[in-house]
């Protein structure tokens, strides 16, 4: 009897990591779909959050039609990419601590968005007529000219540094989380940012109109210059 009941306990005890193994993967499982659906949760709130990117998508739509709308929408999400890459192998943080480095890529970036608003109002109070023709026919945007733009603005933002730096660690540390999670982030953008250009082109009938034109001109204009002095005035 004895004998038996040692028999089955031996037996209890070979099979309880069988069985402790698959409730370890469950638990693991769970744990990833939670940090990741944390992780869409905050990064939706950014990337749908109005910024220097979304009044520069829209204004190259605006310009250049939809076809230069998604080129920057590409620029910005390869931007998003390149910041990834170095956050996820220390680059950023390294950047980060360089006060004169960071305060050099704000002023710089600042810069960027002062003169890509003063085109814009340029353009909104140019001359009526034969002036304002030439003008909006200087001021079109071509894909390829937008996707310069949508780059350098994103990569001249020092707020992308603080942004993976700060953020992605706290759903990873490893780097192919730190990267996989960056490019989901870099789509999810370029998706966003498209579909304002896509929204636009719907609207182009009305947008083509000049005094329509002209309003969204000065506003994209307006926001873009604010949030380059905005940044220029930011403190580190």
């Amino acid at each position: 009897m004895s004998k038996r009941f040692r028999s089955r306990r031996g037996s209890d005890a070979c099979y309880e990591p069988a069985t402790i193994a698959p409730q370890a993967a469950a638990g693991r499982i769970l744990r990833d779909v939670t940090e990741l659906a944390a992780f869409l949760g905050v990064a939706a709130v950014v990337i749908c959050t109005p910024g220097q990117d979304t009044a520069l998508t829209i204004r190259n739509a605006l310009t250049g039609g939809r076809a230069s709308g998604v080129a920057t929408a590409a620029g910005v999400a390869a931007g998003q990419a390149l910041w990834t890459v170095a956050a996820s192998i220390g680059v950023v943080a390294l950047f980060s601590a360089s006060q004169p480095a960071f305060a050099a890529l704000r002023l710089v970036g600042a810069a960027y968005l002062v003169l890509l608003g003063l085109q814009a109002l340029r353009g909104a109070f140019a001359h009526r007529g034969r002036d304002a023709a030439c003008m909006l026919r200087s001021s079109q945007q071509t894909p390829r000219t937008g996707l310069r733009q949508g780059l350098i603005s994103n990569l001249a933002n020092p707020k992308m540094a603080v942004f993976f730096t700060s953020l992605l660690p706290q759903f990873g540390d490893a780097f192919a989380t730190l990267l996989g999670l960056g490019l989901l982030f870099s789509l999810l953008t370029f998706c966003w940012l498209a579909a304002y250009s896509v929204a636009v082109k719907r609207a182009r009938q009305l947008l083509h109109r000049e005094r329509v034109r002209r309003t969204l001109d000065a506003v994209t204009g307006i926001v873009l210059v604010v949030l380059g002095l905005q940044l220029a005035a930011a403190h580190d």
